[in-house]
């Protein structure tokens, strides 16, 4: 080792030992950052903590209904069946959304309103189809302008152009009741109906109106109209109405009593609508023969509109609208029209399906009229089969 490397060692190892000390200054700083860091974030969920357990350290709230609202931030209450007060609101309530009704939160101590509750509504109401807007339009359905245009008079005009009622000194109708065999589109006329409107659209079937106990199916019709009014406008659409809506006999079976029930609280749910209101009662049945005359006088369904199967003309109109997106090549949808006589809208559709499917099968990006052909022959046969089974199965079993 040379003399000049003798001198330049110690100076080295220090100018190591220095570099090593700031590095390790840096990562004591990185820590005390990381550790203040988490201190912040302990002390919030510390703070966290403490507001939580205040909380639950409150005393239990009473649920109210507001029976009426008075001046200077008062208003009667009543906490269920109980006695009714004269309480204060809290000043954080919002008056806009307090109403005569509405489900509220009282202070034990002072009674005070504190807190605006959701609406007491059966699950069973909130599990109900609710389309804010449905996507049908008029140009989906075929061969029903004749119905299209005494619906949208009956339902469209009262809600886009009341003063038309007023100007003629005539109420609009209260409900529209739609009958015909299955699959003729009567759900689609009501869907329809409802986006050319931009209203709410509300589907329910009978038979889910029917409840076990006493008094549920009267209890969960006077909540789906609620829940109309609140949505408002809004089409409800019955669907199947003769589930509840049958004729009443004189010997009645504890069932059949309860059915009678939900039947007479849709009676006087719509007794009680504005007919000129932004509320619209459709029904659909293909059964009207057997409906309770209480629910067909004017008043209640002041228009019966029959919307019966496809003639010609019609089947051809709904052969048109179920093809429109598809690939056809060499199609004559006359021929097809002719061959399908007796079917309904929705047999149609089946059967485009069906020839599509056939493409399918063929690997073929196209649709020919052999494929409707044979689509025709299978919807149309096994139609033709159910019904032979079933009569068979009534000959040997009764």
């Amino acid at each position: 080792m040379s003399s000049f490397d003798e001198v330049k060692s110690p100076n080295s190892d220090y100018d190591d030992y220095i570099t090593f000390l700031k590095r390790r200054i840096r990562q004591l700083e990185l820590q005390i950052r990381t550790l203040e860091a988490d201190k912040e974030r302990l002390e919030r969920e510390l703070s966290h903590m403490r507001t939580e357990m205040s909380r639950l350290r409150q005393p239990p709230a009473f649920a109210g209904t507001v029976i009426e609202l008075l001046e200077d931030d008062r208003a009667i209450v009543q906490n269920y069946n109980g006695p009714r007060f004269v309480v204060r609101i809290a000043p954080w309530i919002e008056r806009e959304k307090l109403k005569p009704g509405s489900r509220v939160a009282l202070d034990q101590r002072t009674m005070a309103v504190v807190e605006l509750l959701p609406s007491d509504k059966d699950p069973s109401v909130l599990g109900f189809e609710v389309i804010e807007r449905p996507q049908v339009t008029y140009s989906d359905i075929g061969g029903l302008e004749k119905q299209i245009q005494e619906l949208r008079e009956a339902v469209e005009l009262p809600l886009k152009h009341p003063e038309l009622f007023e100007k003629v000194g005539i109420e609009p109708p209260k409900g529209v009741l739609l009958y015909g065999p299955p699959g003729c589109g009567k759900t689609l006329m009501a869907k329809a109906v409802a986006n050319h409107v931009n209203a709410t659209f509300i589907r329910v079937v009978g038979s889910e109106l029917v409840r076990k106990f006493i008094g549920e199916g009267a209890r969960l019709v006077h909540e789906l109209f609620e829940l109309a009014r609140e949505k408002a406008p809004t089409i409800v659409f019955i669907d199947e109405i003769d589930a509840v809506g049958a004729k009443r006999m004189d010997e009645t079976t504890g069932g059949e009593r309860e059915v009678n029930r939900t039947l007479m609280q849709l009676l006087a749910e719509m007794d009680g609508f504005d007919p000129s209101g932004n509320v619209k009662i459709i029904a659909a049945t293909n059964r009207p023969d057997i409906l309770d005359p209480a629910l067909l006088r004017p008043g209640r369904f002041d228009r019966l509109i029959e919307v019966p199967l496809p003639d010609f003309t019609g089947r051809l109109e709904i052969l048109k609208v179920h093809t429109r997106k598809m690939n056809l090549k060499g199609v004559d949808l006359r021929v097809v029209a002719e061959m399908t006589d007796g079917a309904s809208g929705a047999d149609l559709k089946a059967i485009a399906t069906e020839a599509g499917m056939f493409a399918i099968r063929s690997r073929r990006e196209y649709v020919t009229q052999e494929d409707f052909l044979k689509a025709i022959e299978k919807v149309f046969g096994s139609e033709q089969r159910l019904t032979q089974q079933i009569a068979m199965h009534e000959v040997m079993y009764g």
